[in-house]
Parts: structure tokens; C-alpha cells; sequence
């Protein structure tokens, strides 16, 4: 086995009456109970999303100081300028309020950091140069801000205010803004949290109160929301006639891509703006779509993997700004050249990306051992510190320990680190800060900034660590798997009903089962240029499946009498529709 199975408990004591009383399967009534939902209520509102579901936005912390000033601004024809972030969810957030900022009157321009000669967020190199090609009173900080105390004090110091709207860990102490609309911050929000909101918004909005599922693009639209909201009550031109739905289609984007759990109101969003994206009018979507060659029905798959990729990789080598006027467009003329050069950019990466892994990974495979080696870190002088957080994860990927890909030049490398369950990073890293520079992040991914002369040090520290904390079953990846089914179970009738948990993502993850006691039913095939791919067909003596196994290579195959692990998917070809299990794992069978 390449994985450590852990299949999820029938609880039939549970699921039964829920599929009674829901008129669902006993099949889907488990996957629902293995993500958490037991009242019948709440599944039917997590399987029917409705924006009309989403809660009042000045139940965030400090909506009504934001939208107080931003009104102040427009009423004294003030200047403002959005401050974002280089990746897709900074870039949909400067979009999304861009747009609908000049449609109600405000004198609003844009500005994305570079990451190279700027660096993440409210840097005060940045900030100096958005100033001097911008000068203004009003900064929107968006995707970013939350620990900028000292370039906000400087701001401050200079006149210029500051909004913040993110979703990211608040400093201590926090950065002195005129507003800080972030979910986390709990000592302007724990009143507003607590208040029932009976606005036709939303009848009960207390289950998605908290908004912490949010990432920036989200807060953005709420934050356009509350804006439409107030200018209706205080007959702001224009704000009667405004329709929000259009912009849903960048907070899909954004969601999507920033990887946040597609739950609460996440699950609204992506659900609405997923059937937008289908339908997009916005040109440099449409273009984007094109130059992916994007299925014509889009799924979270899809936009995490074709779209989001392009939009993220001119930020990742230099600036974002061809992503946000991509998605600024007034025409698909203008959108096209613009998809063109992103499209370019990303294979650009791609190859600067393929490289350093295999540098990497290399490097790795020659002195790997799996005894010693609890955690993984490389570094290397000139590689790309634009690519090191998605070099991590491959890395880790293959060797599943933690892992830290270190690059750049000069005196200062910076790196990037992901993190397996049971380790966390973040806790590490403040065990090391004697041997770093700086250091940022969470249980699961952070950032590092380093000596090259520390990183031998680093590595072995790292180790001591994780050996006091992980145990050798930690270093074994885990599947999660939602039942055992009978063959006969997935059908094309039963993939339609459990489509209803559809957008799966962070938080609703993929559905995954287990079959046991199966056998060939005839000889498996192997597919591919290198024959890296394998075709098989399984039988439990009933029923049979055609199953793929992506990269199989050349390890063990299943023999005699086995259980497989499955992810179950329809295979569309030449207009026929019949089930496919995508192979994830086999065992002997008992």
C-alpha cells in the first residue's frame, strides 16, 4: 500500500433516518455525515446554495467604519487607491472593487506590488511607490495589511488612512487602520458576531456569521455588498441600479485558486459564481478560457488548474499587472494578446518550476533516508524564489515529510515550506528564529528568510524537531475514504445524486471509496508514451468497473484477490457515459 487507509465509520444510527427523512441514499447520507452535517436543515441549505442565503455584511468587524469612510471619500470627490496582492485572489479582490467602485462614483485606481523588488504586502518600498504614482488620502489595503504596523503608523503619520481588508492572521498588536475588515478580528467583531440579523438578506445568518472560510475576493464582494446596501438607503446615485451578481465570477476565481474551504459561504459564492464563469461575458475571461482550451462546462478543477495557473504566473516572476488589466478588458481585442502573454509567461514558469524540482528532487532521491530524514530542505543559489512554495509541494508530494525549497542570491535566501498533518511549521519555525532572518506562516505552509550559511543548521534543527514530534506512522500519507460500497453502488444514477455535494474542494473534499474482494475481470492494459499508465477492469463477481491508474509506473499491481481505493468519475467519449474509478490505491484482500 502506498497509503495509510482510513476509512470513515458507518454510522447507520445517523445516516438512516437522514436518508429517510431527506429522500437521499444511505450512500450520500454518509458522505454528508463524514463532512460534518447531521441536521437535516443544514444539509438541505449546504446541498441548495443560494446567495440569497449570504449574511448581512456589516456583521463583519469594522464594515461600518469602511464603508462610513469610503463614503466620506466619495462625497468629498477624495482619490483612492487599492492596494493588492500578486496572486489570483489579490488580483480578482483589486478587479472585483475596482469595478464596482468607479460604477458608484468613487475616483478609485489600482496598484499591485512586484514581488521581486517589493516583495508580499504593505512593504514600505511598495507602499512608497504606489504613493508617488498615486498620491492619495485613502489607501485599500486588499489581501494584505493585517500585520503592516509599522508602514501603516508611517502612513498614518503622513496622512494617508488606511482600510484594511484581508483575511490573513491579524499582528499583536494590530496595525492602527481606520478599519480593519478581517474576519479574525475578534476584538471589533465578537459583538457583531452575536446579533441575529433579521434583514431580508439573510433570515438566519448565524451559521456562516464568523466568515472565517473567507478569503480576500469574498471580503471584497461583501464589502461591495455593503457599500450597494447603505448607497440604497442614503440614495446613492447609481447604487439602486447596481447588480453585484456579474462580479461572482471573479469571487469564484478567487476562491477557487486561494485554496480556502469551499464551505459557509464559500460554497454560495463558488456554486453561483461557478454557473457565471460558464457563462462569462467579462472579454478577458472569455479570452483566458480560449487560450486554455477549457472545457465548456467549467468545475473547480478546472479553474484551479487552467485559469488560475495563468493568472498567478506573471506575479510569480515579476508583476500581476497584465492579470489585472486581463481581467479589466473592455473587449475581447484587447483581451486576447493580453491571455497570449500570461499563457507564454506560465510555460516560462512551468520550465523554471521543472527544473528546480528535478534539481531538487534529485538531489533528494541520491541521499534520502527515510529513517533519519523527518523533514526536507534544499536550497540553491539563483533558484526562483517565484516558484519555491509550488516546488515544496512537489517535493513533498514524492517524499511526504515536510519540506522547505530555498533560492535567491546575495546574503538574504528566501524559501517557502508545506507541511504534512502533525507537523506544524509555523511552531517550528519560532524554535529556529536565531537562525533566520524572518519567518511567517501557519500550521501548514510558511515562508522563511535565511543566511545561505544557516541552512545546513536549519536543516538539522528542523529534523530534531520533527523527530521529537511526528511518529513513524505520521510519514505514511493518509487516504481518507467515505464508505465500502459494492460495484453495484456506482452507477450513473447514484454519481448523479452524490453530485449534489458538488463544488468539492478544501474542506469538501473529493469523494473517495473502497470495494473489497475484487478480481480481473480481464488482462489490464498499459497506456501512455512510457507506459506509465494503466487501464484495468474489475469485477466483484456481480458487477464490473473499467478503472484508470494515472502514473502507476512500474510498481506493484494488483494480483489475485484485492481491495482497491477509488475516486469515481463518468468517462465521456464519443457521446457514450459509463462509470470510471480512478484508481488511488490497492491492498491484498483479507
Amino acid at each position: 500500500m502506498k497509503y495509510r487507509w482510513l476509512p470513515a465509520p458507518p454510522q447507520p444510527l445517523l445516516t438512516s433516518p437522514l436518508a429517510a427523512q431527506l429522500k437521499i441514499s444511505p450512500l450520500l447520507a454518509q458522505c454528508l455525515v463524514n463532512r460534518g452535517f447531521s441536521e437535516p436543515a443544514t444539509i438541505e441549505t449546504f446541498l441548495r446554495p443560494r446567495l440569497k442565503q449570504l449574511a448581512d455584511p456589516f456583521l463583519l468587524p469594522d464594515m461600518d467604519k469602511a464603508v462610513a469612510r469610503l463614503l466620506g471619500a466619495r462625497e468629498r470627490g477624495e482619490s483612492l487607491v487599492i492596494f493588492g496582492d500578486y496572486d489570483v485572489d489579490g488580483v480578482t479582490s483589486s478587479t472585483l472593487l475596482l469595478q464596482a467602485l468607479r460604477a458608484l462614483g468613487w475616483q478609485a485606481s489600482s496598484y499591485l506590488p512586484h514581488r521581486m523588488e517589493e516583495g508580499y504586502g504593505l512593504s514600505r518600498d511598495g507602499v512608497e511607490n504606489c504613493l508617488k504614482k498615486y498620491p492619495t488620502s485613502l489607501l485599500l489595503a486588499v489581501d494584505c495589511g493585517s500585520t503592516a504596523v509599522e508602514t501603516i503608523a508611517w502612513l498614518r503619520e503622513r496622512g494617508v488612512d488606511v482600510i484594511v481588508l484581508d483575511h490573513h492572521q491579524i499582528s499583536n498588536p494590530a496595525p492602527a487602520a481606520v478599519a480593519l475588515v478581517n474576519p479574525h478580528n475578534k476584538a471589533r467583531g465578537e459583538v457583531l458576531w452575536a446579533i441575529v440579523d433579521v434583514s431580508p438578506i439573510a433570515p438566519d445568518p448565524l451559521p456562516s456569521a464568523s466568515f472565517v472560510e473567507l478569503c480576500s475576493v469574498g471580503l471584497a464582494f461583501k464589502l461591495a455588498h455593503a457599500l450597494v446596501k447603505q448607497g440604497r438607503e442614503i440614495n446613492l446615485p447609481g447604487a439602486a441600479e447596481f447588480d453585484l451578481r456579474p462580479l461572482l465570477d471573479l469571487v469564484a476565481l478567487g476562491t477557487i485558486a486561494d485554496l480556502v474551504p469551499l464551505t459557509g459561504e464559500n460554497r454560495i459564492f463558488v456554486s453561483a459564481g461557478l454557473e457565471r464563469l460558464n457563462s462569462t461575458t467579462r472579454p478577458g475571461l472569455m479570452a483566458l478560457k480560449q487560450i486554455a482550451q477549457s472545457p465548456e462546462t467549467l468545475g473547480t478543477f478546472d479553474v484551479g488548474f487552467q485559469l488560475a495557473p495563468r493568472l498567478n504566473a506573471s506575479g510569480r516572476l515579476e508583476t500581476a499587472e497584465e492579470s489585472l488589466h486581463l481581467l479589466m478588458a473592455a473587449s475581447f481585442d484587447e483581451a486576447m494578446p493580453l491571455a497570449q502573454r500570461l499563457d507564454s509567461q506560465n510555460r516560462e514558469r512551468q520550465k523554471i518550476e521543472r527544473t528546480i524540482a528535478e534539481e531538487a528532487t534529485g538531489h533528494v532521491r541520491s541521499c534520502f533516508d527515510p529513517e533519519k530524514d523527518f523533514v526536507i530542505v534544499e536550497g540553491r543559489l539563483h533558484w526562483h524564489i517565484g516558484v519555491v512554495g509550488i516546488v515544496s509541494s512537489r517535493v513533498l508530494q514524492e517524499f511526504y515529510r515536510p519540506t522547505f525549497i530555498i533560492g535567491g542570491e546575495g546574503d538574504n535566501w528566501r524559501g517557502s515550506g508545506r507541511s504534512i498533518a502533525g507537523f506544524d511549521l509555523a511552531a517550528a519555525l519560532r524554535e529556529c528564529d536565531d537562525l533566520l532572518v524572518r519567518h511567517g506562516g501557519h500550521a501548514m505552509a510558511a515562508g522563511v528568510t535565511l543566511h545561505p550559511d544557516k541552512l545546513d543548521a536549519f536543516r538539522a534543527r528542523l529534523n530534531d524537531i520533527a523527530r521529537r514530534t511526528l511518529k513513524r506512522e505520521d510519514l505514511q500519507p493518509p487516504l481518507r475514504l467515505d464508505a465500502e460500497v459494492k460495484l453495484s453502488e456506482i452507477s450513473l444514477d447514484s454519481l448523479a445524486e452524490l453530485d449534489q455535494l458538488k463544488p468539492m474542494g478544501q474542506g469538501n473534499p473529493a469523494l473517495q471509496f473502497y470495494a473489497t474482494g475484487l478480481s480481473h475481470q480481464r488482462p489490464l492494459l498499459r497506456m501512455g508514451a512510457e507506459k506509465q499508465h494503466v487501464k484495468l477492469w474489475v469485477t466483484d463477481g456481480k458487477t464490473s468497473h473499467e478503472c484508470v491508474w494515472w502514473n502507476a509506473g512500474k510498481g506493484s499491481l494488483p494480483v489475485g484477490k484485492f481491495d482497491l481505493a477509488f475516486a469515481p468519475q463518468i468517462n465521456d467519449y464519443n457521446g457514450k457515459r459509463t462509470v470510471q474509478l480512478k484508481v488511488l490505491d490497492w491492498r491484498p484482500a483479507e
